[in-house]
């Protein structure tokens, strides 16, 4: 395909934001009930598909390595944490969704929380992404620069040192970079590939100062306010630089939401939050736009996974999924141009927890073989299973003993 024909096809923006749970938007039942409106997220949601049950990993790195790869954390070596320094995260061999999406001319950039590895031939400038500004690790590593034997040395190549006072700015600093960059790819008349990875609503909490005290509910609450400017800023621009018809618009959050006082988020209606198998730490919000292609104020319960986006992506932008390896992700582009008329192709999905099968979702039922309703309360491996129906019991209360109908049947 020659450079020309590939400007025919749709730009891609990714927003993911971190630790946002299911219940914090209107368009999922929270805004002003959780203290700050979500005005701009909640009108994206009008104009685009709203997905209910779009599930991830449960904790930063696997899900973000089941993204960038389309397959399951258990295979590409990303299965929860990252330590600082070390040769760990994704695999290196692994094909990264921008290193596809570079084979089809695509412009790529990310500008946000990396948290996939930060030692050189891990950093995402190393992976695929012509451009790269953002923190390598997590949001929590604020507090360590001002404790006892801390030096800036331990970091990865350094802008500024990421302390408290830039944790409250770093999300203007990422929606600035992603403004400026877009602007310069429409100009060159690149397609492009954003994926602009907020901070917020990751612990510590903090708004910038411009947002600090205006909802009147503390810093959680503010900072959501915040992040709901920051998006309509990206939204803002598409619409300024002429791209928004052939712009493909997802946004999306990493994992369930904070446990932590006094950033504790809500998943709605559904127990736990990340770090467990429970409902509320794999559905995550999840809304695309894509105008003329997918429909406007559709929603659906369907089962979408992450690794889904991956090949979805490539599917829609003419790339190729990668033939050396087994790929997770379904194709849902069909689906999400039609999700009352087509079929959507997922039926379920295995979580692990490390190296460790926890549970597997299918249809309308989910199957504990560890039981952690909440962080560090593990009754261990369970003997007998627990079985639930997540329609009729969405808080994973009244277990099933019995088998799910059909799934045994001779």
């Amino acid at each position: 395909m020659s450079e020309m024909q590939s400007r025919h096809r749709p730009n891609i923006v990714l927003i993911l934001a971190d630790n946002l749970g299911w219940g914090e938007l209107g368009c999922y039942g929270g805004s002003i009930l959780r203290g700050a409106a979500t005005s701009r997220i909640d009108k994206l949601a009008t104009e685009g598909l709203l997905l209910h049950n779009f599930n991830v990993e449960s904790d930063c790195v696997p899900t973000r390595s089941a993204l960038m790869s389309g397959r399951h954390p258990i295979r590409t070596g990303c299965r929860q944490s990252v330590p600082a320094g070390f040769p760990q995260g994704l695999t290196e061999w692994e094909k990264t969704l921008a290193e596809c999406l570079k084979t089809n001319y695509y412009a790529t950039a990310h500008h946000g929380k990396c948290h996939l590895g930060d030692i050189p031939g891990r950093y995402p400038s190393d992976r695929g992404f012509d451009e790269w500004f953002g923190i390598p690790r997590t949001t929590d590593e604020t507090q360590f620069t001002s404790a006892l034997g801390y030096t800036p040395e331990v970091a990865s190549e350094n802008v500024c040192v990421y302390d408290l006072e830039k944790r409250r700015l770093i999300d203007e600093m990422l929606v600035d970079r992603s403004k400026e960059w877009l602007t310069r790819k429409v100009e060159e008349k690149k397609p492009f590939f954003l994926y602009h990875p907020l901070v917020h609503l990751h612990f510590l909490t903090l708004p910038h100062n411009d947002f600090r005290g205006t909802t009147g509910q503390g810093d959680f609450a503010d900072s959501m306010a915040e992040m709901d400017y920051r998006v309509g800023q990206i939204l803002d621009h598409i619409d300024e630089l002429g791209v928004r018809e052939n712009t493909v618009l997802i946004f999306a959050s990493d994992n369930g939401p904070e446990f932590r006082e006094p950033y504790r988020g809500t998943a709605g209606p559904w127990s736990g939050t990340y770090h467990t198998a429970m409902e509320g730490s794999l559905r995550v919000p999840f809304i695309i736009r894509w105008p003329n292609q997918v429909p406007r104020g559709a929603t659906s319960n369907e089962i979408v996974h992450v690794t889904d986006i991956f090949t979805t992506i490539l599917s829609m932008t003419g790339a190729k999924v990668p033939s050396d390896c087994p790929i997770d992700g379904l194709h849902q582009t069909a689906f999400f141009k039609d999700p009352e008329g087509i079929k959507c192709p997922r039926t379920g999905f295995p979580f692990y927890l490390k190296e460790e099968l926890r549970a597997i979702k299918w249809k309308d039922w989910k199957l504990h073989f560890v039981w952690e309703p909440k962080v560090n309360q593990s009754s261990g491996r369970l003997e007998s299973p627990y079985l639930f129906n997540t329609v009729r019991d969405p808080k994973e209360e009244r277990i099933f003993f019995h088998s799910i109908p059909g799934c045994c049947s001779r």
